[in-house]
Parts: C-alpha cells; structure tokens; sequence
C-alpha cells in the first residue's frame, strides 16, 4: 500500500456509514492508499451494532473487509478525535447540528449535505472546478467563535451541479465567461436515496420535477464559478454576481436509470465571435485541474472525456469509467439559439458525491490545509 508523501497513513472518520453515501465512501476508503478508515458514526439505532448488522448494504461489491468487524458510533466528536478528516453522508435532515458539532470540536468536515453550502465562509468546493476556494478555510477557523486550529466545514455540490460546472470551467479557461446557460438534466434514481423513488412511479416515466433541484443548480453555480473577493478589512467573500456575468436556467427530470445523470448544455459567451465546436472539443480535452497535477490519487486521468461517437455518453456505457471520477462529454455542437451545446453525463453517486469529497481532502492534505 503506498501512503501519504510524508510516509504516513491518515486516519478518517465516516458520518452517515450506513446510508447510500456512506456506503459509497467505505467502497472508495477501503482501496486508498493514504486514508483508514477509523470510526464509524450514525444514528442511535445503529450505534453499538457491528458495521453489518447496522448497515442495509446496497453497493454491487461486498461489504469490505476493513469494517465487517468494526462498531458503528453515535455520530459523536469523541469517537473521531484520532481522525484528521471526517466525511459527512449524512441525510440533510440530521447534517446541520451534527457537522456543527464536528466543527466545534476542531475537527476537519468534509461534507456531501446541503447544509452550509449558502454559508458565506464555507467553501462549496467541486474538485475538478475551483480547488482555489480552499483558500476560505483559514478565515472561517479565525471567524469562528472560539477561533479554531483544524476544524471546518467543506462542502461539495449537488450531484448534478457538480457534472456540468466541470466543462464550464474548462471553456471559461479557455475563452473567457460564459453569460448564458441552459441546462435540462436527466437524473438517476440513485440520486433520491434509499428507499428512493417508488417504482409506480418511476418505471416506464419521466418526473420532470425534483423538489429544489433546479434552484440549487442555478445558485451554486454562481458560488463555484464565482471568484473571491476581499473587503477594505481583509474580510473575503465569495463573488457571485459582479465578477461573473453568468445567468443559469436549470429543468431537472428523473428518469428510470440508476447511476448517472444526463444533462444537456446551451451555452453563449461574452467574447464575440465565439469558438467553434471543435475549438471546444480540444479546449475541454485539455483541460486539467489542479486535483490532476497536484498527485490526487483519486483524481481521474481525464477530468472530462470527450467521445467522438454521436449516440454518447450513455449512462450504461460511461458511468463506471474512471470508476466515475470523471465527466464525459459528447455531441459538442453549434447551438442556432445560443452558441455551443453539448451533452454531459457524469457519475453521481461518485464524482457527484463521495468521490467529490475524497478528492476534496487529497487536496487539503496536499496543500497543507489539513496537517495529519
């Protein structure tokens, strides 16, 4: 097993185990070549139970070796002292109290909850897109009350802002803002949790309603393609309106597929004349983020892959590649309405969860946010 730079393991720590995240997280955990995973944490009716008997396990692989005889917790600081980060898959229903609860005790969250995403000092960080919001963490352990040395709140972004923000970036890298964005998603049923969606509901359908989903597309996005800005007093915030010209319009669908949301892009740009579609196509093949070139060994090789094929990405054949830390994208074309359109598929219970999350503490132990 290869471990961390300094030549040591990390101990981590898991919120919400047994849920669908949670699940996620202990499948990822297992095979990483710096993180342990430590300590257990979740509800009252879990805790005190072995992982197996706690745990309605749902994931394709078994259960993994490493937590068959480990006890679940109660969702408690003092069983996650030892853990440098601890990753929240708790239910938004439970996240709030318990990650404040977390901070407070000067521990490192990493948190896959809606939560604190509209906290104005919390960073809402998708990996692959704007790793430069790290620099938020110092200011919200000096704001805290009492100040804190290791303790914060990180945040990654809903599932399918997360998929189609990461090509975003990639053509603003390239050709400066984007001013308009269409987006209609096509979303998994993985995406609602277990027991999820119903299947009198689901099968031979489309629900072209998801409770908040398009408002938190649209805002979310402005946060994370938005920059930092700095007050007189030093005080920094997240810029989402002056700096960047962009508006967002999001239709979001469920639809019967379990892994992978679909979305399809319009896009206009501020500069005229606009690229061409294959000036985009090479824009987003080249595109690398610093979770790449900084050594993340949970980073895909290829942050978006671009298919040639006109009929993909296709759920069922792209979701796993890159065991689905990645994005894929296809159909990049002239859009006679605004100027490029393309389709993005990505994985969301990976990099539009758990894997986001990973990513997002390789990163600050990398950078020296989190010092294990």
């Amino acid at each position: 097993m290869s471990k961390h730079p300094e030549g040591k393991h990390i101990k981590v720590g898991i919120l919400g185990a047994t849920g669908t995240v949670g699940q996620r997280f202990i499948t990822l955990l297992a095979q990483h070549p710096f993180f342990i995973i430590h300590a257990l944490g979740a509800s009252t009716r879990s805790a005190g139970k072995l992982y197996p008997k706690a745990a309605n396990w749902k994931q394709t692989t078994p259960i993994p070796a490493i937590v068959r005889d480990m006890i679940v917790h109660e969702c408690d600081p003092r069983y996650f002292v030892d853990c440098a980060a601890v990753f929240s898959g708790l239910d938004a229903d439970a996240a709030g109290d318990i990650e404040s609860t977390f901070r407070n005790a000067d521990l490192a969250v990493f948190s896959n909850a809606k939560n604190y995403r509209r906290d104005p000092h919390v960073p809402l960080i998708v990996p692959l897109a704007n790793a430069s919001h790290l620099s938020m963490i110092s200011q919200q352990r000096a704001l805290h009350q009492p100040p804190l040395s290791k303790g914060f709140i990180l945040t990654n972004a809903n599932c399918s802002t997360t998929g189609y923000v990461i090509p975003l970036v990639a053509m603003e890298k390239a050709f400066g803002p984007i001013e308009t964005c269409m987006v209609t998603t096509m979303q998994a049923i993985s995406g609602a949790g277990y027991p999820g969606v119903s299947s009198l509901d689901i099968l031979d359908n489309v629900v072209p309603y998801i409770s908040g989903e398009e408002e938190k597309m649209e805002w979310e996005t402005l946060k994370i393609l938005g920059g930092i800005a700095e007050a007189d007093d030093g005080t920094k915030t997240f810029d989402m309106h002056s700096r960047h010209p962009l508006r967002v319009s999001a239709s979001c669908n469920r639809v019967p597929v379990i892994d992978g949301h679909t979305m399809c892009v319009s896009v206009r740009f501020s500069r005229r004349p606009p690229p061409s579609p294959q000036q985009v196509r090479e824009a987003l093949v080249a595109y690398t983020p610093l979770a790449q070139t900084i050594g993340c060994p949970s980073a895909p090789v290829h942050a978006i892959f671009v298919h040639e094929e006109p009929d993909r990405p296709q759920p069922r054949l792209d979701r796993y590649y890159q065991d689905g830390a990645g994005v894929s994208v296809g159909r990049v074309r002239q859009c006679p309405v605004l100027d490029i359109k393309f389709v993005v598929l990505a994985n969301n219970v990976s990099i539009g969860a758990a894997t986001s999350s990973i990513i997002n503490a390789e990163l600050s132990i990398l950078k020296g946010v989190v010092v294990a």
